[in-house]
């Protein structure tokens, strides 16, 4: 541990940005030119930037670096369980040239939608059980968020 820097309790790792998204705090209204960062782990941070310029600015730059970084998803673990569980997010860079990342991730996005789509589609019976409306819910959120 390097001790010229005091470890501070409660101090978290470093903040990773793949498969992380930046976009304006429209919610937030407190102060202005407040962007919010959503990381892999769902975790939200907000910033604030001096203008909505640099706010846009941070906004791009923070995309294109998660965009470069995020290597495709891994398959989600198998279950003997029928229940919902997110794909594993890779932190390793991607090594795919960024034309064919992009490709990749309008690819994931087509797929999200159309998932989405027939997620919807297929609602559990209100009265049924808890578990399964809670799964039903936990998929909805991951592809909404995706």
């Amino acid at each position: 541990q390097d001790e010229s820097r005091p470890e501070t309790p409660g101090a978290e790792e470093p903040l990773g940005v793949h498969h992380a998204l930046a976009e304006r705090a429209s919610k937030y209204t407190k102060r202005p030119n407040v962007f919010r960062l959503q990381t892999a782990d769902w975790r939200v941070f907000l910033f604030q930037a001096p203008s909505a310029e640099e706010m846009s600015s941070w906004i791009s730059r923070i995309n294109l670096v998660a965009a470069l970084f995020s290597s495709p998803p891994f398959p989600a673990a198998v279950s003997s369980q029928r229940r919902f569980i997110r794909p594993i997010l890779p932190a390793a860079p991607s090594r795919s040239a960024p034309e064919e990342q992009h490709r990749s991730h309008e690819t994931c996005m087509d797929q999200f939608a159309a998932e989405l789509f027939e997620h919807q589609r297929n609602l559990p019976d209100k009265r049924g059980r808890a578990r399964d409306l809670d799964e039903y819910r936990l998929k909805k959120d991951y592809l909404l968020y995706e």
